[in-house]
């Protein structure tokens, strides 16, 4: 690990030195060409680059001391701590008088000897010829931004990039703390909207309505502090619990999907629906992959801010199924086409339970490359590769397509075209349906398949759109649970891609105590129960428990609607308990991120 860490150390100083230098280049055109501003360009080289040279050292200087109590580089906690100088200060002139002095003088020292060398050089800046400025400045900001993405891929750098182990620790030394800082309070615009309610709701009621909704004897629950925390019994399906593997599939939603109304353009999804549990009513709970991961992954409801998967405060000690079966001695896997760095995948996964992540950088000679990523049908070999060599290992698997998403690539004379233009999203859906069916053609013969649950499911629709506050329809998608073990049944309710863990660990036959709120749906009463679904939508909010949906709004009050045909009816009336139960769930994901409170226990 050392090299690696010192590499890509290297690479991340170089993204701080770029965003140091841009502010430079970027008034570089103007003050060096003006005999008049010559004196502030002078000034500003003399001060501003020692200013930056001093905070980034007394950055460093700082880390040991706060990775000693937070196990972790300066982040959100560092700057929130900024908010309180006062108390702050008084603990460090208590606690860290030596290293604090230690690193004043060092810094002091430096930014001293870095401008007396400055200065000479400072002074002998004449005015540069205004062409020769056109000229270079678009070269050296070019180099600039260079140095900031750090790479030719779609995306740039950023802390996922150097996810490269399951200890977060490890990977924030790859880092530097001005970077972690800086990035910190980027997170910070985003994590504001994260404690939002759409009402008053007091906490103690959020947790009562939540625990109620669980459905399971109050006697499971094991922690006040913690409160979703509970004990899930079922019973062994065999000498071990099963493999567990995920498919989520990239923007499936129920139009394209033959077997729930849709387009025919997933015969093989169709086919082996016959052979599962197949759910003709679930919904996603937003409409990004993000959302679709934290809910598919770690059971967590959405907020109004970003996914959790992007949010500072769960990049570690989050709870994910991962996390969860490799106590258990699962290998757990993340098998992606793309960039595993996308929406901070990479981070979030290896800090939270995933022994190792596979992208499109471990793919020797693919099939077929698009902007995306490797197809489906290299995605799924490698996964079949990966599975066939666990032996009698247990593992988890999260697979992740991409092939269908736009721009819609994917390899020629596969599929017969549903569209005459090949790049559509109908041939996209129709070619990744080839490629699952193929997937478990193979499956099917492999040693693994007996003891192995598979889900397969949508993390969000195409495109989401409509003209109501909430469009339901949109949020319908597809989810397949199968394998050698699993019979074939249909489950009709109201579900949730929340609702997929609990019954994922129950079809695998492992106990746990875990903090997810979604309902273990192999229990025979929740045939009868009308179920429930929640829908993230912009910065809207719809519950629905069967037809009937609540929509929620900032700074508006609740509205109630029946769900028919596709389209939302307003309700005669509002269900003053429904709307209870809608609020407090609405709320419980800010209260459980903002506290950490959705975590393994003991975490």
């Amino acid at each position: 690990m050392l090299w690696p860490v010192l590499i890509q150390g290297l690479r991340f100083d170089l993204v701080s030195l770029g965003l140091t230098l841009a502010l430079p280049l970027v008034l570089l055109p103007v003050l060096a060409s003006n005999s008049l501003l010559i004196p502030l360009w002078r000034w500003l080289l003399r001060v501003y680059l020692p200013a930056m040279l001093v905070v980034a050292l007394f950055m460093e200087c700082s880390t040991p001391s706060f990775i000693l109590q937070f196990d972790s580089r300066p982040n959100i906690l560092f700057l929130e701590y900024l908010n309180h100088p006062r108390e702050v200060g008084a603990t460090l002139l208590a606690t860290q008088k030596l290293p604090l002095s230690l690193a004043v003088i060092l810094c002091t020292v430096v930014a001293w000897a870095t401008s007396r060398q400055l200065k000479p050089m400072s002074a002998a800046i004449r005015p540069v010829n205004v062409l020769a400025l056109l000229l270079a400045t678009p070269i050296l900001l070019a180099m600039c931004v260079g140095m900031v993405r750090s790479t030719l891929d779609h995306r740039p750098v950023n802390p996922s990039t150097v996810a490269l182990s399951s200890d977060p620790l490890a990977n924030d030394l790859a880092l530097n703390s001005i970077y972690t800082a800086l990035y910190a309070l980027y997170e910070m615009r985003h994590e504001a909207a994260g404690g939002d309610r759409y009402s008053d709701i007091s906490d103690t009621e959020i947790v009562k309505q939540v625990r109620d909704s669980m459905m399971i004897d109050s006697r499971d629950f094991i922690s006040d502090l913690q409160p979703t925390l509970h004990h899930q019994e079922v019973p062994l399906t065999g000498i071990r619990a099963k493999n567990l593997v995920i498919i989520l599939e990239e923007s499936l939603g129920a139009e394209f999907v033959g077997r729930l109304g849709g387009l025919p353009l997933t015969p093989n999804l169709d086919r082996l629906a016959a052979e599962g549990l197949w759910f003709e009513n679930l919904y996603a709970t937003g409409t990004r992959s993000a959302r679709g991961i934290e809910a598919v992954v770690s059971g967590f409801t959405p907020t109004s801010a970003r996914s959790v998967v992007k949010l500072g405060k769960s990049q570690k000690h989050f709870f994910t199924l991962a996390g969860l079966l490799a106590q258990s001695g699962y290998d757990t896997s993340f098998i992606y086409g793309g960039e595993a760095q996308f929406d901070n995948m990479r981070r979030f996964f290896m800090n939270n339970g995933f022994a190792r992540v596979i992208d499109r950088h471990n793919y020797k000679h693919p099939t077929f490359t698009g902007s995306w990523g490797v197809s489906d049908e290299d995605l799924f070999a490698r996964a079949h590769e990966e599975f066939n060599a666990a032996g009698d290992t247990p593992f988890f698997s999260l697979v992740f397509t991409s092939s269908n998403h736009s721009p819609f690539e994917f390899p020629d004379n596969r599929i017969t075209l549903f569209d005459e233009d090949k790049n559509t999203v109908n041939n996209a859906v129709k070619y990744a349906d080839y490629a699952l069916g193929s997937f478990f053609d193979k499956a099917r013969e492999s040693p693994y398949w007996d003891n192995t649950v598979f889900v397969v499911v949508a993390d969000h629709n195409s495109r989401v759109h409509g003209a109501e506050m909430v469009p339901v329809e949109r949020f319908h998608v597809p989810a397949l649970i199968l394998g050698g073990s699993i019979k074939s049944a249909v489950f009709k309710p109201v579900a949730s891609q929340i609702d997929l863990g609990p019954t994922l660990l129950s079809l695998i036959g492992m106990s746990s105590v875990h903090p997810m709120i979604g309902h273990d749906l192999t229990r025979p009463d929740m045939q009868h129960f009308p179920g429930r679904a929640i829908m993230q939508y912009n910065a809207t909010q719809a519950y629905m428990e069967g037809d009937q949906v609540i929509v929620m709004r900032k700074d508006m009050p609740v509205v109630a609607y029946v769900y028919q045909a596709g389209a939302l009816i307003p309700a005669h009336e509002l269900d003053p308990q429904l709307s209870s139960r809608a609020l407090a769930h609405a709320a419980w994901s800010s209260m459980a991120y903002q506290n950490n409170l959705h975590r393994l226990g003991g975490g």
